[in-house]
């Protein structure tokens, strides 16, 4: 199936690594030219050359911390000069927590406000300008079920991205009309390295290794019975942001094996 998504200008947060990287591949893939943002300046370098190779489409790697309007204004200004406007914003960046609320300080659940929520605000204030000289654009939220099921062990996490799910409809609901469209995906289990940590943490609690700790979470939580890959996740955010999904507007997506037990 054509997505018609060739000489499309893509940006992805966090797309070094896990989702956001098998997201930046999947658009590299159908032809699109893919800014990726990173913290780590030697892996988003290294990825991104990986893909320019391997797709042959322009690709820029930027070295930024979503949590810094400076680092996302200094990234806008380098898609614009090399892309010449974006058309596709992946806000992906994030990571899971662990505290209780009793625990947890003020300065933790601020620096995951301003990862989680924070930078898709600031990044729509820098892109959604030049979306709308270019007709309009798509923007894609990465939340989490946990956004409306929560894990115990990370209250900061379900928070800060249940707030990012309304900040997409309400986003949604305020740019429809410039026909850029707003999304958000809430993946379950997805064995990225984010889950390798937090099974890490929590096996050695339990006196257990991490795969078994791994297994054990999927076992008791997807009906399907596994985890899933980047790479089945990454095809959800291609089909959102094709003209093949254009009637899909201020939605939550949920790929998440069965996990989710309410109707949504």
């Amino acid at each position: 199936m054509d997505l018609n998504l060739k000489g499309k200008k893509v940006f992805v947060t966090g797309g070094s690594v896990g989702i956001g990287l098998a997201v930046a591949r999947k658009f590299a893939e159908e032809g699109a030219d893919v800014a990726i943002g990173a913290r780590d300046k030697e892996r988003v370098y290294r990825e991104a050359g990986e893909i320019q190779k391997k797709f042959h489409v322009d690709v820029l790697g930027i070295q930024m911390d979503v949590t810094r309007l400076e680092d996302i204004e200094k990234a806008r200004d380098k898609i614009e000069k090399q892309f010449e406007g974006l058309d596709i914003l992946i806000n992906n960046a994030g990571t899971g927590s662990e505290e209780t609320i009793m625990d947890g300080d003020d300065r933790k659940w601020y620096y995951y406000w301003d990862l989680h929520v924070m930078a898709a605000v600031r990044t729509a204030r820098a892109f959604v300008p030049t979306m709308k000289k270019r007709g309009g654009g798509i923007i894609i939220n990465t939340a989490s079920i946990c956004a409306k099921q929560p894990l115990g062990y990370e209250p900061i996490y379900n928070t800060t991205k249940a707030a990012l799910v309304m900040f997409g409809k309400c986003l949604a609901n305020e740019l429809i009309g410039d026909n850029i469209r707003v999304n958000t995906v809430n993946p379950g289990l997805v064995l990225t390295p984010d889950w390798w940590k937090t099974a890490g943490i929590l096996s050695e609690r339990e006196g257990v290794s991490a795969q078994d700790y791994l297994d054990r979470v999927a076992e008791e939580n997807a009906p399907i019975g596994r985890f899933a890959t980047p790479e089945e996740v990454a095809d959800m955010y291609v089909f959102l942001a094709s003209p093949r999904s254009s009637y899909c507007v201020g939605s939550t997506y949920y790929i998440d094996g069965g996990w989710l037990k309410v109707v949504d």
